[in-house]
């Protein structure tokens, strides 16, 4: 049996397929973070008396061709078990790039303990990560040293595999700010891509633990009905780091607008409403990096949706959603 570890990197044109031990980057990048903290935080479940429900898309490098696609919904609710407050929740993404895609779904569970005037999380998840090529579209270029349709270490049929997936977190929760940290791919696994039951070509990918840390708060300004709603999201696998922070500023609890900026990557707009117990938020990067060249830039639109639970006791947390604390 011969194994590949293989990993992907979009360029700015093409995908590229590279023989090389290294790990990956398996989680989406959102803009939006702070509208889906249960995406990167398992603890950041059950926050508040309503089923929480979000779904959307990001369309990233609009422009360039097989560029990244995701799509991301997430659910969760509090509930009660032998007298204590629990959160529950269920999270699936799945992204596309190129020839290369990867799905990850998760359920996840929360203990809860009020404590410093607000309420702390811890959290599992416990799930599954898929990834997947579509070898059969490889185009080989023949007739140079540097290429070679017979090279073992790109595959030529379909290849896929599913492995067991893990998380872990801790979220804080208070009137008027949250803070949590998290770990990914907790047991930094390592994916076998096979053809059906072919065990003489089989590839692996390592998706490497990937560690955040996010924070953000809501800011009431005197004597207006503006708040101002900061919020900070920093992500490192201690081989790379990223960077990013949010200033939100929303009106009369129903419209909301703001500016985003993520560390030698893009600048963002973002815009969103509040409706009874709906919320639509967009957001719109602008590369600053070289990518700007090709690409017109990455749009994002997420839906939110509560419905009121009964919990038979005050719901500490007065906001409709964690994201607006």
């Amino acid at each position: 049996m011969r194994a590949h570890r293989i990993t992907y990197r979009l360029l700015t044109l093409t995908l590229c397929l590279v023989a090389v031990k290294s790990q990956a980057q398996t989680d989406a990048q959102l803009t939006q973070y702070w509208a889906v903290p249960s995406y990167y935080n398992a603890a950041a479940v059950g926050n508040i008396d309503f089923i929480h429900i979000t779904a959307g898309s990001r369309l990233q490098w609009l422009g360039i061709k097989h560029a990244p696609m995701t799509f991301l919904a997430v659910a969760d609710m509090p509930f009660k078990l032998l007298n204590r407050r629990w959160g529950a929740g269920v999270m699936i993404q799945a992204e596309t790039m190129g020839l290369y895609r990867n799905t990850t779904a998760g359920l996840q569970l929360a203990w809860k303990k009020k404590m410093l005037g607000g309420t702390l999380n811890v959290g599992i998840q416990a799930g599954i990560l898929n990834e997947s090529f579509k070898g059969s579209q490889v185009i080989s270029i023949d007739g140079d040293e540097a290429h070679s349709s017979a090279d073992d270490a790109i595959p030529q049929s379909d290849v896929g595999g599913t492995v067991f997936d893990c998380a872990a977190g801790v979220f804080f929760t208070h009137k008027r700010f949250w803070v949590g940290a998290s770990v990914t791919h907790l047991t930094a696994p390592t994916v076998t891509l096979k053809m059906g039951d072919d065990e003489e070509h089989q590839y692996e990918f390592d998706a490497g633990r990937n560690y955040y840390f996010m924070a953000g708060g809501n800011i009431p300004l005197h004597n207006t009905l503006i708040e101002l709603l900061p919020s900070v999201m920093v992500k490192t696998d201690f081989n790379a780091f990223q960077a990013e922070a949010t200033a939100r500023f929303r009106y009369n609890r129903f419209i909301s607008a703001g500016v985003g900026y993520r560390y030698k990557d893009a600048i963002s707009v973002m815009i969103g409403c509040d409706y009874k117990n709906f919320f639509v938020g967009y957001s719109y990067d602008y590369a600053t990096s070289a990518i700007h060249k090709a690409s017109s830039g990455s749009h994002e639109l997420f839906l939110q949706y509560n419905v009121k639970l009964n919990m038979g006791e005050r719901n500490y947390n007065k906001h409709k959603s964690i994201r607006i604390m």
